[in-house]
């Protein structure tokens, strides 16, 4: 049996063992449990200064956030423009202007039908507690009695004040959000122009060649995420609205073109958007109809369209491609909504994709997999 210390490189590990030894018994200084307590603490305080930035900033960190995501959702089709020879540049300003062009044709729909509604809105409100008080009355379980909206926040003056407040507010909140319109426009151009030297900026600030292929595999994989995610889901989702269209028009419903519109775009943001439209057929159903069955039919069955076409279509055509986690999605949209109203709503599940691909891709195991392949 050979002495294995003669060895330069044994010689050396036993050397630095030796020393480590020596130093703790020395007494060489230790992280105790009340430095890893302010260690932490230094970091949560980091935590909480840094959303305290977030939710100060969001007039111009929701648009400037919508146009990056929409730029990534926007980077296959980009690339292959790009393919076919069109510069840059054109090729932001011809995917931002359909953008655009999209935008304004669905505010042009909504902008008819909204304006009846905030101008009827007082005679629905005074239907709506014609057709409710009785429900109420006949579930004595509940002690609420017509009697109940006749005074405090309940009564009908209250409600048709606030009702009035709530227009002024969102009159009110529109110069801000045109605003909010524009540079979101102009930083989604400028982004879509300038993605390539911004993608090679972020490769190149990694100082390592193990680090860069990591940058650009990451990369990639958001805008496959992204891209094929969102195409997928336009395309379900506006089977779902043409679905609830038809479900609307047969229930007796009013403008069933608009309720399918809202059942697609709502869609897109996971639990609170179904929840939402459930709320809003019912309480439309309730009425139209006399008849508490009737009125409850046509959200019953957007409900039940929706969950087959959530559990059942979904995974069936995205399969394994894209796994989204229900919890972290769920969690994702309470705090993003909790910071920046519907439009982290909005935000909430692409932010989750471009966070669950980054972790997917940096994981050991799958970096592990990959150098395991042949060639």
């Amino acid at each position: 049996m050979h002495d294995i210390s003669g060895k330069p490189a044994e010689r050396r590990l036993l050397r630095g063992s030796l020393d480590i030894e020596k130093d703790l018994s020395e007494g060489a200084p230790r992280r105790y449990g009340l430095d890893i307590a302010a260690a932490w603490a230094a970091i949560g305080i980091f935590a909480i200064m840094a959303m305290a930035v977030v939710y100060l900033m969001a007039p111009i960190l929701i648009p400037l956030s919508l146009a990056v995501v929409t730029g990534l959702i926007f980077g296959v089709a980009a690339e292959k423009l790009t393919d076919l020879g069109i510069p840059p540049l054109p090729t932001a300003l011809l995917l931002a202007g359909a953008f655009g062009f999209g935008v304004f044709f669905i505010a042009g729909l909504l902008a008819d039908p909204i304006t009846q509604l905030a101008a009827n809105a007082p005679d629905l409100v005074r239907g709506a507690y014609d057709r409710i008080t009785p429900l109420f009355s006949r579930l004595g379980w509940l002690n609420i009695s017509p009697q109940t909206f006749e005074s405090g926040q309940m009564s009908m003056e209250k409600v048709l004040e606030n009702t009035g407040s709530i227009l002024g507010i969102l009159s009110a909140s529109l110069t801000p959000a045109l605003l909010q319109g524009m540079i979101f426009f102009a930083a989604l151009v400028l982004f879509l122009s300038a993605r390539l030297k911004l993608r090679q900026m972020l490769i190149m600030a990694f100082p390592r060649r193990g680090q860069r292929l990591a940058a650009i595999r990451v990369m990639n994989a958001i805008d496959s995420a992204l891209g094929y995610y969102f195409a997928t889901a336009a395309l379900v989702y506006g089977a779902l609205g043409v679905v609830t269209a038809l479900i609307t028009w047969g229930g007796g419903l009013a403008m069933p073109v608009l309720w399918g519109l809202f059942a697609f775009l709502s869609s897109f943001v996971p639990f609170l958007g179904v929840t939402l439209m459930t709320i809003a057929l019912a309480t439309a159903g309730l009425l139209t109809h006399e008849t508490l069955v009737m009125g409850l039919l046509p959200a019953l069955a957007f409900f039940l369209v929706h969950l087959a076409m959530e559990n059942l279509v979904m995974p069936a055509v995205m399969g394994k491609r894209l796994e989204v986690n229900a919890f972290i999605i769920f969690t994702a949209i309470i705090f993003w909504t909790w910071m920046w109203g519907a439009a982290g709503a909005m935000l909430a599940l692409p932010l989750s994709i471009i966070g669950m691909t980054i972790a997917d891709e940096l994981r050991p195991a799958k970096r592990k997999a990959r150098r395991s392949l042949p060639g």
